[in-house]
């Protein structure tokens, strides 16, 4: 068993690794040369200025009485330059939004698999190509390029992280810090001689990186007076900073100036997706080199509205993709275009010869050039080496699978890939035993009665797959699950038990169906959740004092918990609304109750339901702090059907003639297991097994975890922190995912105990079941789209690959979570009925 254990955990490793070996290596190339246009530029330095979070229509539109709450960058669309939409790829974040625009090329699909300001490889942008570069802004931004830059000419000036603050009374006060730092910058370098030298020269960039919009957008929504407020501010702002850059340079005419977005936001606060309130981010260019505003002489060729709702149909329209910004700025400086853009020279930008436009998009033709030969002479197709898994059952094959990956010159990882099958399909070999004891019970059942289970069974499987793109199925499976007891003839045995399976899978129902995105804060339903807990708990341990007796220490940790619980979260967004940041003590009770979430229950007694409410009690209280809405009721609900799953299963046994019930309040998780009680493999085990995998399915996307953690609400955290943190704020969301996998897995373990099933058996059952969906989506993942669409098609992957290996590492540790116990102090013995 350990030999299998080992083997099947490092294959299952190996293969959950291997996708980002095969869909997420880089595609970036090197070794192009630069190519530059040889005429005079028109600007001598350029000014850009990206407004994070910034939507299109939000600086656009017009007020209800006509006017505009950016006056000054009105009056450069009306008069002095050429604006446009730039249409943003996806994923809609920071970071790939301004590799877009600083560099030209979209995200690197490798940095999925990377740390959010580590860049994924070494990249050319305008900033490296420039003759010096100074930025001002965000630590999580500006690092990125000065990484990337040859030599040492980017000089970045940032403020602390912990200004990121999204329970701050005023976001804004980031972009001010921002317009403070550039007026000093200039107002300093009239003394200094020497900075003011190379002020003097061509080839310069400066850029201002404002985050308060995107702050505020997150905090308090794009339809919120403070992300509107900012707007307007950041208008009078850049306003007073081209009056000082044109006064320092002595309106010498050879300033260029660029404003726009990385990204947009949906009106509920988030980013990274395709909707069009995301990938639509306005563009203003003016200054030297640079074409002014034209007016419109016939209707522009735009199909949508935007136009007439924004007043501007008379004046010219231009869209680009914001790769082609990074084109346009090297072209108006006269530097390289960085070597890896992919973006095309939008030419009604610019106001310059005939000439000069026709060599600049030759330029550009050939910097993409450049990136398509390197390309076509690194190309090799590895699919064959796949192909050939399935078959690398029999040792004698691997000598010819070596053998043909020489030849295919493959790298090394194929080799892993290839070979690792053997020993499995020899371990399978070995375990063959258990697969013959579930092939022997099958004649004693009818023929149609198997061929159903197995039918059943593989209809189950592809529901479970379908699930993962459409959540309603959940539901549609649950109302199937619901009429099992009916079916199988439970309910004529135990009416009540069946009637509670019937109605808690039918409340479980409802969550699938539920919104993932776009819902508003509910906190009241937080506090129902730690309500529903208390009554439900106080309801079960009034019937265990009526046979037993409890330790203090269990009321205690009871009464703890649902305070905790259902008070915290109020009292924090409470807090929070009134503009009075997060409450330290608040801030302490939460950190404390997710530290002792795991040490609690471990103090509690091994009797079986004393376990697991504990455990129950722990984890829901960390839940709780961890929610927003109508989340906060899911994990009572799975808790009921969790409960009514131990107290049935024992019934099931009871019909199939099993002998040898225990009653379940007696049975100790601590008590040396009877192997001489462990029974054979049966065909419903397989049911067993399948439940198993669909409520850990259920319990992952019952609320739409892994969408809530791609789209990323702030909201969830600030019981924790409201400081922008995105390794802990990540490392939050998903203990909150994991939260409801444990409480499956703890039920799972009991069932093992009440139904004496050998955990061998039943690796090698939901092996199969995992396995044959982790085929389905190893096919599904995809390398581009929005970071949402990467990041659901790998958790797909991901946690169709972790159920084998969660199970294998988990059940030691669900083990050790039931059937443990610390002994602080010491207690007299107490003896149970």
């Amino acid at each position: 068993m350990i030999t299998f254990f080992l083997v099947g955990l490092t294959v299952h490793i190996v293969f959950f690794l291997s996708i980002f070996d095969i869909y997420f290596t880089s595609p970036l190339v090197h070794g192009m040369p630069p190519h530059a246009t040889l005429l005079p530029p028109p600007a001598s330095r350029l000014i850009l200025i990206v407004a994070d979070g910034l939507r299109a229509d939000s600086l656009f539109m017009p007020l209800h009485n006509g006017s505009s709450r950016t006056p000054y960058l009105r009056s450069i669309i009306e008069e002095k330059g050429t604006w446009g939409v730039s249409h943003t790829r996806v994923p809609t974040e920071s970071r790939p939004g301004h590799v877009a625009l600083i560099a030209g090329f979209y995200e690197d699909v490798s940095a999925v698999a990377k740390g959010w300001k580590e860049n994924p490889v070494e990249f050319d942008s305008v900033f490296n190509q420039s003759r010096r570069t100074w930025c001002w802004g965000s630590p999580d931004i500006l690092p990125m390029f000065a990484k990337g830059a040859s030599g040492d000419h980017v000089y970045t000036h940032t403020y602390p992280a912990e200004e990121e603050d999204f329970a701050s009374t005023d976001a804004s006060r980031l972009d001010t810090w921002v317009f403070t730092q550039v007026k000093s910058f200039f107002h300093s370098a009239k003394s200094n001689s020497s900075l003011k030298a190379y002020l003097l020269e061509d080839k310069n960039v400066f850029f201002l990186h404002l985050l308060g919009i995107d702050t505020n957008g997150h905090a308090h929504r794009p339809m919120s007076q403070q992300y509107l407020n900012n707007i307007g501010l950041v208008d009078s702002g850049v306003a007073e900073v081209v009056s000082i850059i044109e006064e320092f340079f002595n309106y010498d005419g050879r300033t260029a100036y660029v404003f726009t977005s990385d990204h947009g936001m949906t009106n509920w606060g988030s980013h990274g997706a395709g909707h069009p309130s995301e990938t639509l981010t306005p563009l203003v260019v003016w200054g030297a080199g640079v074409q002014t505003a034209q007016r419109a002489t016939d209707p522009q060729p735009y199909i949508d509205e935007y136009l007439q709702d924004w007043k501007l149909e008379e004046i010219r329209r231009v869209d680009v993709n914001q790769a082609d910004i990074a084109t346009l700025m090297a072209s108006l400086i006269g530097i390289p275009i960085p070597v890896n853009s992919v973006g095309v020279l939008p030419l009604p930008y610019l106001n310059n010869t005939d000439h000069f436009k026709a060599q600049s998009m030759y330029t550009n033709a050939l910097q993409v050039l450049e990136q398509f030969k390197i390309k076509m002479s690194q190309r090799k197709d590895t699919t064959l080496s796949f192909f050939f898994t399935p078959y690398q059952v029999f040792m004698c094959l691997a000598v010819a699978i070596v053998a043909f990956l020489l030849v295919q010159k493959s790298p090394m990882t194929y080799y892993i890939y290839c070979l690792l099958p053997v020993p499995v399909w020899y371990s399978v070999l070995k375990e063959s035993g258990t697969l013959t004891d579930l092939i022997h019970s099958a004649p004693s059942l009818p023929l149609w009665k198997c061929l159903s289970y197995f039918l059943l069974v593989a209809l189950g499987v592809e529901l479970l797959v379908v699930s993962f793109f459409h959540r309603a199925m959940l539901t549609l499976g649950l109302a199937v699950l619901s009429l099992w007891p009916f079916v199988c003839g439970i309910f004529g045995r135990s009416k009540l038990r069946s009637l509670s399976w019937f109605f808690s899978c039918l409340c479980l129902a409802v969550f699938p169906l539920m919104p993932v995105m776009g819902r508003e804060s509910n906190i009241h339903l937080v506090l129902c959740g730690g309500v529903l807990t208390f009554f439900t708990s106080a309801c079960f341990l009034f019937s265990l004092w009526q046979r037993s007796v409890l330790h203090p220490c269990d009321r205690q940790q009871f009464m703890l918990h649902v305070v905790v619980c259902a008070y915290v979260p109020f009292l924090t967004h409470s807090s929070l609304q009134q503009k009075q940041g997060l409450p330290l003590l608040n801030q302490i009770i939460s950190w404390t109750t997710l530290a002792s979430s795991l040490l609690v229950p471990l103090l509690s007694s091994t009797r079986l339901f004393h376990r697991l409410l504990s455990i129950l009690l722990s984890l829901t209280a960390t839940y709780l702090l961890l929610s927003t809405g109508s989340e906060a009721l899911f994990p009572p609900a799975l808790s009921w059907l969790m409960y009514v799953w131990i107290n049935i299963e024992q019934e099931a046994m009871l019909a199939q003639g099993v002998p040898g019930r225990q009653e379940l309040s007696t049975i100790d998780f601590s008590a040396n297991i009877d192997i001489s009680k462990i029974r054979q493999l049966k065909l419903d085990d397989i049911r067993r097994s399948y439940f198993f995998v669909f409520f850990i399915i259920t319990a992952f996307f019952g609320t739409g975890n892994i969408a809530s953690i791609n789209s990323f609400d702030p909201t969830s955290v600030y019981c924790f922190l409201t400081v922008f943190n995105p390794f802990i704020m990540g490392g939050l969301m998903m203990w909150k995912v994991i939260i409801p996998f444990i409480i499956v897995m703890c039920t799972f373990e009991t069932i093992q105990v009440v139904t004496q099933l050998s955990s061998r058996s039943l690796f090698l059952i939901v092996l199969v079941i995992s396995d044959l969906m982790a085929l389905h989506f190893f096919f599904l993942v995809q390398d581009y789209g929005s970071w949402l669409d990467i990041g659901t098609s790998i958790s797909h992957y991901v946690i169709v690959m972790s159920m084998t290996i969660f199970l294998m590492l988990l059940s030691v540790v669900t083990h050790t979570f039931t059937s443990q116990r610390l002994a602080l102090w010491r207690r007299p013995k107490i003896h149970f009925p």
